[in-house]
């Protein structure tokens, strides 16, 4: 068994060439820029980096804290407690971004979900953390492994509110991803991100992320920064029902972040068009089968494939579809055995799975032993070929 590699190249001619991806620049040392609906990657730079992720950590806080709602282990009415860890760690006196809960007070999910995305409270965040895990490290290890299970492996966290510390690491592509998924996934509690402010103890708080005060269409996420890592966000907008999603790392300052964030998500809106190359249902390619009563399974994708192409431009895409092959018959319909990869140029900008469109039975013995003797072949002709 090995990887099998299908490659065709999709072409789309609509005027005279221009390299838009390779026209924007950016000041910031690591950037992405991503279509939410296709994850096509429209921009990136050092986008796989490892980076210091100081308060957009607090994003993973959410996406835990939102699932463990989903799930119906608490409830936005809830109370968690404010223990003197963190008022003392995140609170008041640590002189740190806080929602300024007091010590000892019972404060509802909900107040503690917006002192966390609106405030940036690092109170808050100790407190969900503890009241879901029951302690900060025991949620931290539950953020780490939640990343790994959200197929983000390069995400690793070591505490709940983007605390420097050198083994808390994330990627501006991961990153992106990640609030793809938290947007896609929980929309009914996304929103909270989006509010312009917070009051809470007396105390009324801007939201701190720049963008929603700019007219662009931005509803949410999260900055952050701290000496270890220079100022960072990863924000959304959206754009007649477009939605694009930038994460940013290593700006030098508040208003290198905003700037440059801003001028990403404008050209992205201004310099795409979306195009669909397979319809859902479509055939797109085909699956070796071995032992089968077919020797191949067409493959198709569960939706339309979709990419975003700059506008006015040529453009030559590569695709490729990979799996793990030949399958072994009997092969189920509607399985998911491939993957569809589109590169531009160097960089995979999509990545879409691939199911068998029909069942392929078990076939004959003669032809499963006719089957068995092609593939030896083929494996010492291989051989054959690399000793050369």
């Amino acid at each position: 068994m090995k990887s099998w590699l299908l490659l065709f190249t999709l072409a789309f001619a609509s005027g005279p060439e221009l390299a838009l991806a390779e026209a924007l620049q950016t000041s910031v040392p690591s950037a992405i820029l991503i279509d939410a609906e296709t994850r096509t990657v429209l921009f990136e730079k050092n986008a796989d980096e490892p980076e210091t992720p100081a308060s957009t950590a607090k994003i993973m806080t959410a996406e835990l804290v939102f699932k463990a709602i989903t799930d119906g282990r608490f409830k936005l009415t809830d109370q968690f407690p404010i223990s003197e860890n963190a008022w003392r760690t995140g609170g008041a006196p640590s002189h740190g971004s806080s929602m300024f809960a007091s010590l000892n007070s019972q404060v509802a999910i909900e107040d503690l979900i917006r002192g966390l995305v609106i405030d940036s409270g690092n109170d808050a965040a100790i407190a969900l953390a503890e009241g879901v895990a029951g302690s900060e490290g025991a949620f931290a290890t539950l953020m780490t492994r939640r990343a790994q299970e959200l197929n983000l492996p390069h995400l690793v966290f070591t505490n709940a509110w983007g605390r420097g510390d050198p083994e808390q690491k994330v990627t501006a592509r991961e990153m992106a991803l990640l609030a793809d998924h938290v947007i896609e996934t929980y929309p009914d509690l996304y929103k909270y991100f989006g509010e312009h402010d917070f009051l809470w103890n007396k105390i009324k708080q801007p939201n701190r992320n720049p963008l929603l005060t700019m007219n662009i269409g931005a509803d949410g996420l999260k900055t952050g920064n701290i000496d270890a890592s220079g100022f960072g966000l990863v924000g959304s907008a959206v754009e007649n029902g477009q939605r694009l999603i930038v994460a940013i790392y290593g700006a030098k300052n508040a208003k290198e972040r905003s700037e440059e964030a801003r001028k990403i998500l404008l050209w992205g809106f201004r310099s795409f068009e979306p195009k669909t190359i397979f319809a859902k249902g479509e055939t797109i390619g085909s699956a070796r089968v071995f032992g089968g009563t077919a020797e191949e399974v067409p493959l198709v994708a569960d939706s339309d494939v979709r990419v975003l192409l700059p506008r006015e431009s040529s453009e030559r895409l590569n695709a490729k579809i990979v799996y793990i092959g030949p399958l072994i018959a009997p092969v189920e319909a509607d399985k998911e055995v491939a993957h569809l990869k589109i590169s531009r140029g160097t960089s995979v900008i999509q990545e879409v799975p691939l199911k068998t469109a029909e069942t392929v039975e078990k076939g004959s013995l003669p032809h499963r032993a006719m089957d068995a003797g092609w593939e030896y072949a083929t494996i010492l002709f291989r051989h054959y070929v690399e000793k050369k």
